[in-house]
């Protein structure tokens, strides 16, 4: 079982009721999927762009991901129907714990400048979205094979039925909030 996984079970979901006084442990929020989305606006002119980027997505979630393509034709953007524009993937279970480890505890300290992440990212529903500028920060990335810097974001999807849950339920996991 996962590091994180285990400690919602033992001692976040524990706090959680406290906090907020749940009756049913049914309603203790919990996080459901991480969904992570890289756009790669050049792959319209090289398609080697696109699949170095899912090559790097793949390293970083440890999962296969989907290439997005367009819906519509846009004659501004030079973006036909059905082109490939971007890559994402899905992460459930152990391996969404396994990747919120990663990015809390590795990756987020080493970005340039850091002073925690922005708490005011909420859609009103308890998701967060969080936005990273850099694949490098990875561990899993080597960056003498980055052939460009491209960033990507996380959507972090929980049960929670109002933003000061859900950022509870995330600062308990380790997410570095800016204060």
């Amino acid at each position: 079982m996962s590091r994180l996984k285990e400690q919602y079970n033992n001692e976040i979901a524990k706090a959680m009721t406290d906090k907020f006084g749940y009756k049913n442990v049914m309603e203790v929020p919990k996080l459901v999927k991480i969904v992570v989305n890289m756009g790669v606006g050049e792959a319209k002119e090289n398609q080697k762009v696109l699949e170095s980027a899912v090559a790097d997505m793949e390293a970083i979630t440890g999962q296969h991901a989907v290439i997005t393509r367009a819906k519509n034709s846009v004659a501004n953007f030079k973006i036909r129907e059905g082109m490939g524009i971007g890559c994402k993937t899905t992460l459930r279970g152990d391996k969404m714990y396994d990747f919120l480890d990663r990015l809390v505890n590795l990756a987020l300290p080493r970005v340039r400048d850091f002073h925690g992440v922005n708490p005011d990212s909420f859609d009103g529903r308890g998701n967060y979205a969080l936005g990273i500028k850099e694949q490098i920060i990875f561990p899993e990335i080597e960056y003498d094979k980055v052939d460009k810097v491209r960033g990507m974001d996380v959507i972090f999807v929980t049960t929670a039925k109002t933003d000061e849950e859900a950022r509870e339920l995330l600062r308990l996991f380790g997410m570095p909030f800016a204060k």
